[in-house]
């Protein structure tokens, strides 16, 4: 099978845990072990979440006082490097034999996407409140709460294409393990006289990585986070774990925006192209492709 596999940024850093690169190596090799079984037995890409690390390198930067400080278009660029690197890295060390390759990606947003005008999507650190304010005063970033304390959000526009797709499906035809499309990819417009530019944004991983599993008529698309499943009355006593469920069925329920309603929305949207989507912890991929554990989005499925 082809297997789209975007890791979610909780699952490669932890959440409190600060972002040391030893701390991110770590969870990347524990990522690669609970990866490399399928690799073994499918064609495999990889795609990644940056939100954390992408919000570190937007505050070094602010933090140079020179006169330009660099856009998060290349902030994402760096992000999708430093996190490809240490993936392919770390999935070499277990499958010496196979090809592993990360590629850059540009994704195309448009200008006119209402996102530019409603920041949501989370990046960096949590901040306490007066540390929130300091930044909205002196970077004039917009600030959303979360949990007990405060993050950065920034507009996450629909992704609309991925440029480097014939690249990937080429390495992918080829035996090749790719990595590609990290943090969402790199957000870029086409301008009047049909070049590229980037634009600051972060694309949400989950959304291009459906873009990116529709494209190259995967048969899953899995999500792997560090929850194990999709869960109906969250934080409620009546909480409960979906096991399978169909796109249609699915969407009759309210999801948190920015945490698991962007999975869920690109779940049923991979669902109804006609795709198995499956939702659930890193550590069980295998089994959620068998159905032991996650969630599974299907067209025709009853829900369990």
């Amino acid at each position: 099978m082809r297997i789209v596999v975007a890791l979610g940024g909780n699952a490669l850093l932890r959440r409190g845990e600060r972002m040391t690169a030893e701390n991110q190596r770590r969870n990347v090799r524990l990522a690669a072990a609970a990866l490399a079984p399928l690799a073994s037995e499918h064609a495999l890409v990889i795609s990644h979440g940056n939100g954390p690390q992408v919000g570190l390198l937007a505050l070094q930067a602010a933090s140079y006082h020179g006169d330009e400080t660099y856009p998060l278009d290349i902030l994402d660029a760096e992000s999708e490097g430093m996190i490809g690197y240490l993936i392919e890295q770390e999935l070499a060390n277990l499958l010496p034999d196979r090809r592993l390759a990360t590629l850059l990606t540009q994704v195309e947003v448009d200008p006119a996407d209402p996102a530019f005008r409603h920041p949501s999507k989370p990046i960096g650190p949590v901040h306490s409140a007066v540390e929130a304010k300091r930044l909205v005063q002196e970077r004039r970033w917009s600030i959303a709460a979360e949990g007990a304390g405060y993050r950065r959000v920034v507009a996450s526009p629909v992704p609309r294409r991925i440029f480097e797709l014939g690249v990937i499906e080429l390495l992918v035809n080829q035996d090749v393990i790719v990595i590609c499309a990290g943090g969402g990819g790199v957000p870029v417009i086409r301008r009047a006289d049909d070049s590229l530019v980037g634009v600051e944004a972060v694309i949400d991983k989950d959304r291009a990585s459906c873009l990116l599993a529709r494209e190259l008529r995967a048969d899953w698309l899995l999500m792997l986070t560090d929850v194990d499943g999709v869960y109906l009355d969250w934080e409620t006593s009546r909480a409960r774990r979906v096991r399978r469920i169909a796109p249609a069925a699915l969407r009759q329920h309210a999801f948190a925006p920015g945490s698991m309603a962007p999975k869920v929305e690109a779940a049923c949207e991979f669902a109804e192209a006609g795709g198995v989507a499956g939702i659930g912890r890193l550590q069980d991929a295998g089994a959620i492709l068998a159905g032991e554990t996650g969630t599974i989005v299907k067209l025709g499925a009853e829900t369990a």
